[in-house]
């Protein structure tokens, strides 16, 4: 099912948005294609049982939620002197025709009606070129919603030998009163025996609703790891991608959540194994307290050309409320006999022979059930390699339990 396009979207507004940045033309085609597709496009799969559609995207008001003319954000941006990290504004002047290359190059614009709206729309992104044999770390971008909707556009380029750990936070600025929708859609394209490491941190308002699509794609013997962190919004569904087209190439996704109040999580990995000698790790965790749902789909697809690959998937949800709940739909899809993979998904409650046990050694029960969920997560904080990262998740999941 399509949803409705508002009737403050029109080709004069996208016109608008492109003019007021200054844009060059082929950029201002590519939001037209996607504002022309609007019609066509139907909104993400999501998974159904017989009788019950598991995420409800259906009942997004976009007519009240977009407001493309008054988009706002404050957003800082760090990085190393021998790394280019820019707004695409800044940007397009000195590096234009590299983003006309791939731009749209991993992430097809057209996969669905969100990702064509946030193409036609995005007004903040950032653009990150990491030139061959450079080394970069502490690549930082924090960003901050003070608008009704916002959408954001990062590109990712690494050239050969190079490498870049990205850090990226969103997080609600001034109060609208209003609720409001964020979008984010995220390329990374890894160039040979290159290395990136991109770490996301959502920490919305829980007026607001999300939708994030991350795409990456190897080249050979290059790396791309994700860490997500979702910890805030109302509603959200969030995306995670990486196309293995390298012989040796390799991804990790790590996820965490933690859901309370009416939260709703709709959360899903994705690999795709299309080469030789390919590896991927994925491990996601999440928590549920009140009436907070989750939702998680994992796919691992092995190609018939993707001879000797490596491929685990494990996704582990805990519930600290008998009104939570929780879905899961590991998959593997598997075109050829040499590879090894495995899947795991498991959904429960805190173990209560451990919660009496530490009860009996005279720890506070909500303080016990405490240190459970935080020994819970920390499978997932070990595979986080950035301490920063891993401290900012660990502040977030303390001040929830709190």
């Amino acid at each position: 099912m399509s949803a409705q396009i508002p009737a403050n979207l029109s080709e004069e507004t996208v016109r608008e948005i492109s003019d007021a940045r200054d844009e060059p033309e082929w950029l201002l085609e590519a939001r037209l294609e996607a504002l022309s597709a609007l019609d066509d496009l139907e909104l993400p799969n999501v998974i159904q049982t017989p009788g019950r559609r598991w995420t409800n995207l259906e009942a997004l008001d976009f007519e009240t939620l977009v407001d493309p003319l008054n988009q706002s954000d404050e957003t800082t941006r760090e990085a190393p002197e021998d790394v280019v990290v820019l707004p695409f504004t800044e940007a397009l002047d000195e590096y234009g025709d590299l983003i006309e290359e791939h731009f749209g190059s991993v992430l097809d614009l057209e996969t669905n009606y969100l990702t064509a709206l946030s193409a036609a729309l995005f007004t903040t992104g950032t653009f990150i070129y990491v030139p061959e044999g450079v080394n970069a770390e502490d690549v930082k971008i924090r960003a901050e919603m003070n608008s009704r909707s916002l959408f954001s556009h990062t590109l990712v380029v690494t050239e050969e030998s190079s490498s870049v750990t990205i850090l990226e936070g969103i997080e609600s600025g001034e109060e609208t009163g209003e609720e409001r929708y964020f979008s984010n859609l995220v390329e990374v394209a890894a160039g040979e025996n290159s290395y990136v490491q991109y770490g996301s941190l959502q920490n919305l308002a829980e007026d607001s609703y999300t939708y994030s699509l991350k795409r990456g794609i190897t080249a050979n013997h290059s790396t791309i790891n994700w860490i997500e962190g979702n910890l805030g919004s109302r509603l959200t569904r969030s995306d995670i991608e990486t196309e293995l087209n390298g012989e040796g190439s390799e991804t990790k996704i790590v996820g965490a959540f933690f859901g309370h109040g009416d939260q709703h999580l709709d959360v899903n990995a994705r690999v795709w194994h299309n080469a030789e000698n390919t590896m991927a790790d994925l491990i996601t965790r999440g928590v549920l307290d009140d009436e907070a749902r989750s939702v998680y789909e994992g796919v691992q697809n092995v190609g018939r050309d993707a001879w000797r690959t490596n491929s685990y998937q494990r996704e582990n949800t805990l519930m600290l409320s008998d009104e939570s709940e929780a879905d899961a739909s590991p998959k593997l899809i598997i075109h050829n006999h040499d590879t090894e993979a495995s899947h795991a998904a498991s959904v429960g409650q805190v173990d209560k022979e451990d919660l009496f046990y530490m009860v009996s050694r005279s720890i506070p029960e909500l303080q016990a059930r405490n240190m459970l969920v935080e020994g819970f997560f920390v499978p997932v904080l070990d595979e986080i390699e950035v301490d920063e990262f891993r401290d900012d998740l660990e502040e977030l999941i303390a001040a929830r339990l709190s």
